[in-house]
């Protein structure tokens, strides 16, 4: 099991080289995928925004989070077809992605596709930079049974920073944005944009804020999730 590189992110940028830049080409779309049973395909859509063709390769992992880490393993359960390709300058291409595992889909399964843009040895050039694009797209197969999230969330202090970790009960996982922590008038710390998500049935947790300016026992949260805007009790821990 491999513990998932901070780089497999969506549009994450690979440096090969120092120097001058070659910009990459690929855009992938949609940037999140979810089939409800006994839905079991979709497809993502792939562009060269180059006039020269390109290398793709794309593979599928199983997604879980142990003890507050995300994990990427290999699995056969979903497929992508075609595994790689090579997309001529401007071109589109479709890839299919689907869920061959027999056995039923009970709560809520997680996986990510990654897609690479692969290096053109015959492109490079001494003193170069080449920019390779790689998308880790979230791709989820939900019974239609599944129960909605059930996240708690408390707080601690690690290393003079503040940790905040968020369990869920619930059999659906929860996507967190622009996140705030407030105890009463005073703002404990945020992170803008994407913060991640926690799967059904796992917990994780994010560093956020200054362990100095946690007093007392009253926090709240505000964040943004799949549902829109929403506030949280927060539990404090080892004060």
């Amino acid at each position: 099991m491999r513990t998932m590189l901070s780089s497999i992110g969506a549009a994450a940028l690979v440096l090969l080289c120092a120097g001058f830049s070659q910009a990459a080409s690929l855009r992938v779309a949609p940037t999140s995928l979810e089939m409800i049973a006994p839905d079991s395909a979709a497809v993502l859509n792939l562009h060269n925004d180059a006039k020269r063709p390109i290398n793709v390769q794309v593979r599928v992992f199983r997604w879980t989070q142990v003890d507050g880490v995300e994990r990427l393993e290999p699995t056969s359960d979903v497929v992508a077809s075609p595994p790689s390709t090579k997309l001529g300058g401007g071109a589109d291409y479709v890839v299919r992605v689907l869920r061959v595992g027999k056995a039923p889909v009970r709560t809520e399964e997680s996986y990510r596709v990654v897609v690479d843009e692969l290096p053109d040895p015959s492109r490079r050039q001494a003193g170069t930079v080449t920019l390779v694009l790689r998308y880790s797209i979230p791709v989820f197969f939900r019974s239609p049974d599944a129960s909605t999230p059930n996240v708690s969330f408390s707080l601690s202090r690690a290393g003079g920073g503040l940790i905040l970790k968020a369990r869920n009960d619930g059999d659906s996982r929860l996507r967190l944005s622009n996140i705030t922590l407030n105890q009463g008038a005073k703002k404990l710390g945020s992170r803008s944009g994407l913060v991640g998500y926690v799967l059904g049935g796992a917990s994780m947790q994010w560093p956020i804020g200054s362990g100095k300016s946690l007093s007392g026992s009253s926090v709240t949260l505000k964040a943004q999730s799949d549902f829109g805007p929403f506030d949280a009790k927060v539990a404090v821990q080892d004060r």
